[in-house]
């Protein structure tokens, strides 16, 4: 089969079909030049998007339904486990912001199903998510329109910088750009990736915020995942204004020096 044909091949199944093009041709690039049959091709491409994109999410999150925020935050595996939490994490987040802020979450999945959390933090957000799954991004404009939240999901490939920057630079300061669990996802399909991105976008922010596991979300259990190589870059390069942890969850916020 033609490339082409291959990708429409690994986007048949549906829980890729919605997912940016940028982002299965870098995951079949992967294995492209590998001496395997071409269903073998669809196959590893198929399991290294599952890994990236579907590994924390429920099938049943696919079919959106008019369920509650609750309800969806439980479905995700990296809500699910920051759900207890939301106050305590978005409260440290805004300590140092006003009345009015926006947040742009970056590779957000379901956690703009969080937003009534930051309104308890603030008095006016103005909240855009950017997520490569589609149908998480039909679940979460739905959830808004139902609330008459003004809030906005768009289904992009976080691999766009250049049409990031200018969602980011269309909101109104002052601006907080959320990664949370995301950087490992972005380095699975291009290394270093995520360096270059934090430092595309951060000339337009005031706050990043990183977060990444620190134990594991099924067994419970700690790991060494200090994450050296992306916690040496921030403390190298840029203002370091909080570090937490809540749930096995580690924050890092920090700001252009």
């Amino acid at each position: 089969m033609k490339k082409e044909e291959i990708l429409k091949e690994i986007m048949k199944k549906k829980e890729f079909s919605r997912l940016p093009k940028k982002d299965v041709e870098l995951a079949f690039a992967k294995f492209e030049r590998r001496q395997d049959s071409d269903e073998e091709k669809v196959r590893l491409t198929r399991e290294l998007l599952h890994k990236v994109y579907s590994s924390f999410t429920s099938l049943k999150l696919l079919s959106p339904k008019n369920k509650t925020a609750e309800w969806v935050l439980r479905k995700h595996l990296s809500t699910r486990e920051r759900l207890p939490y939301y106050d305590e994490i978005y409260s440290r987040i805004l300590n140092n912001f006003g009345r009015r802020v926006s947040i742009i979450d970056l590779g957000a999945g379901v956690n703009g199903f969080s937003y009534n959390y930051l309104k308890e933090q603030t008095k006016k957000v103005d909240y855009f998510a950017i997520e490569g799954v589609g149908q998480l991004v039909d679940l979460t404009n739905d959830y808004f329109a139902r609330e008459k939240i003004k809030a906005k999901a768009i289904n992009m490939s976080l691999f766009d910088i250049d049409e990031i920057k200018e969602i980011i630079s269309q909101t109104d300061k002052p601006r907080i750009v959320f990664l949370f669990k995301t950087v490992d996802s972005l380095e699975v399909l291009e290394k270093d990736y995520s360096l270059k991105l934090i430092n595309e976008i951060a000339p337009f922010v005031d706050l990043i915020v990183v977060s990444f596991a620190v134990e594991s979300m099924i067994k419970r259990q700690r790991f060494h995942a200090n994450r050296k190589w992306i916690t040496d870059f921030i403390q190298n390069n840029f203002k370091i204004s909080d570090d937490f942890q809540y749930g096995g969850e580690r924050y890092i916020c920090f700001e252009k020096k």
